[in-house]
């Protein structure tokens, strides 16, 4: 049985939507790109940029850099009066305030994604190490090597060896019911298990 394939992350035609929702979904979604784009233009390459766009209910957005009065002007006239002093220090200072966002922003995303690498590795360790404090009794006998098994071996002996060693004596409390005895005996095995 074949799965259903999303629309996500995959290439959408260029094309007019004829569903009038899908129009209104898609144009909200591309316009925030278009601004994206725009503002990467007037970042990286210091131009004026106007732009007007309707909805398609008719609704007008706008982008414009450095405002929009300017750049109406700049196109109504055709020849824009020469910008004062004033104004090329304060274009300036816009320019370099955009510059030290920018960098800003930059320097933050890179930290943002060392942080994100540095926690994908701390994970990373506290998974290897609680799979490496685990009990001898919760690894799989394959991975245990030759001197492993012979010190497991030696132990559950010498365990052995004292549970028989425990049963006895307590055999030998019951049968002469011999209760100091088995008060001794209860005392030194909560002493011996803790």
């Amino acid at each position: 049985m074949e799965s259903k394939q999303t629309k996500g992350r995959q290439r959408i035609d260029m094309k007019k939507r004829e569903n009038e929702e899908d129009r209104l979904i898609t144009f909200s979604k591309r316009r925030a790109g278009i601004y994206k784009k725009a503002s990467e233009l007037c970042t990286l390459c210091g131009t004026d940029v106007g732009l007007i766009i309707f909805s398609p209910s008719g609704k007008p957005f706008s982008f414009a850099h450095p405002s929009i009065d300017f750049i109406a002007n700049r196109f109504l006239h055709q020849n824009p009066h020469p910008i004062g002093n004033t104004s090329r220090i304060f274009e300036a200072h816009l320019r370099a305030r955009i510059d030290e966002l920018n960098t800003k922003l930059n320097k933050q995303t890179e930290e943002s994604e060392a942080e994100k690498e540095r926690q994908g590795m701390l994970d990373s360790m506290a998974e290897a190490a609680a799979s490496e404090n685990k009990g001898w009794w919760e690894a799989p006998i394959d991975e245990f090597g030759k001197d492993e098994v012979e010190k497991l071996t030696a132990w559950f002996q010498e365990t052995q060896g004292f549970l028989s060693a425990i049963r006895t004596y307590m055999a030998k409390a019951v049968s002469a019911e011999n209760f100091t005895l088995g008060v001794r005996i209860h005392f030194a095995l909560s002493f011996m298990f803790w």
